[in-house]
């Protein structure tokens, strides 16, 4: 009897831990199965990508120092990829993306985990990444990368310029038109090659309208400095300057917050600020009133969403240099202050326009294209 029971017990004993190993071993399937997904592996990250993953196009950007909020061309670039998300049922952290750059030091880092979460297409905003880009993009070549105002070099990078100069010089003539004192200012960020397009066409542009007015221009030396261009643009008012055009990203809001605080304290203030890359509009309102005159609106978050779809439909122009402008409408001049921005103003804006856009004009994009330009007024 006793000998049975314990025939018994050895028979359930097997089959409990036969049910175990069978349990054990599918258990031990899934979970390998979710590993080998992870983003942190980076082996099992390029074996997925030689086999073509699941298939999902994904896409990210990393910022400038500015930061993804700058009400600038950090902001319009990443507008521009939530739209192409939205448009493509991708969601933020599944399909579309952002690393936020608090410093230079951060553009390669950045550049480098996006690559290892196997995004299709990563974008560099600001021509300060251009040497990261080349960089990473040297590395994986199987990697697509875009960078937004500078030119890079590699056969998996799409270089996405824009006719700064253009846009600037009608900002200009809106300056122009629109100062009483005959004084207006330029607030730029990082002095560079990129910078001073803004400055040449828009010096022109005030220029073309009277060749009388002076124009004061000083540089942040910083896109991410809006207590130094409060500063700078508290200096400029203070001498007489009414009008200041800035281009100089999140530096910019500093500007702004001087003219309003001038508004705040005297309604009758004559100031105005005129935006850049987006329409900034919004940043200028206090009360009843607003002091954006208009905004030289670049369309970084068409040119984003451009190539992205280009990218997702297998057609990335890798190793081409793209250039955006007012013929093709990526470069204009905001409207949204109907009653700042009148009649005559926008008439005079619409007849230079046309004679950039017909050719008459071959707008300077550098100062030593400026002086020869001014010589020949």
């Amino acid at each position: 009897m006793v000998l049975l029971k314990n025939r018994r017990f050895l028979l359930v004993f097997a089959l409990l831990l036969t049910i175990g190993l069978v349990l054990g071993a599918c258990g031990s399937s899934d979970d390998g199965g979710e590993t080998s997904g992870g983003s942190n592996d980076s082996g099992n990250n390029d074996q997925n990508a030689e086999e073509g993953g699941n298939g999902d196009f994904s896409v990210a950007m990393v910022t400038d120092v500015g930061g993804v909020d700058d009400k600038s061309f950090n902001q319009s670039a990443w507008e521009g990829l939530q739209a192409f998300g939205e448009e493509n049922g991708l969601s933020k952290g599944e399909g579309f993306d952002y690393a936020q750059s608090e410093s230079d030091a951060d553009y390669t880092t950045n550049l480098n985990r996006l690559v290892r979460q196997d995004y299709n297409l990563i974008f560099g905003i600001g021509y300060l990444l251009q040497p990261a880009i080349e960089e990473v993009a040297g590395q994986y070549p199987e990697t697509n990368f875009a960078i937004v105002d500078s030119v890079a070099e590699g056969d998996n990078v799409a270089s996405i310029t824009f006719k700064e100069h253009q846009g600037s010089f009608l900002a200009g003539v809106a300056a122009a038109k629109k100062t009483k004192s005959n004084q207006i200012g330029f607030v730029g960020g990082v002095e560079g090659d990129l910078i001073k397009k803004f400055e040449s066409g828009f010096v022109a542009g005030v220029k073309s309208v009277n060749a009388d007015i002076q124009v004061d221009v000083q540089y942040a030396e910083s896109f991410a400095a809006a207590d130094k261009g409060k500063l700078i643009a508290s200096n400029m008012y203070s001498k007489g300057i009414d009008v200041i055009y800035h281009a100089s990203g999140a530096t910019g809001n500093g500007v702004f917050a001087q003219a309003k605080d001038l508004k705040k304290n005297n309604p009758d203030e004559n100031v105005w600020v005129i935006g850049v890359d987006r329409d900034q509009y919004e940043e200028g309102a206090i009360g009843d009133t607003n002091v954006t005159l208009t905004s030289m609106v670049k369309r970084v978050d068409v040119a984003v969403k451009d190539v992205a779809a280009q990218a997702m439909n297998g057609e990335f122009p890798g190793g081409e240099v793209l250039e955006y402008g007012l013929d093709d409408d990526a470069i204009s001049i905001a409207r949204t202050n109907e009653e700042a921005l009148n009649e005559d103003i926008i008439g005079a804006i619409e007849e230079w326009k046309q004679k950039i856009v017909n050719g008459d004009i071959d707008v300077p994009s550098t100062r030593e294209d400026l002086e020869g330009y001014l010589d020949s007024l």
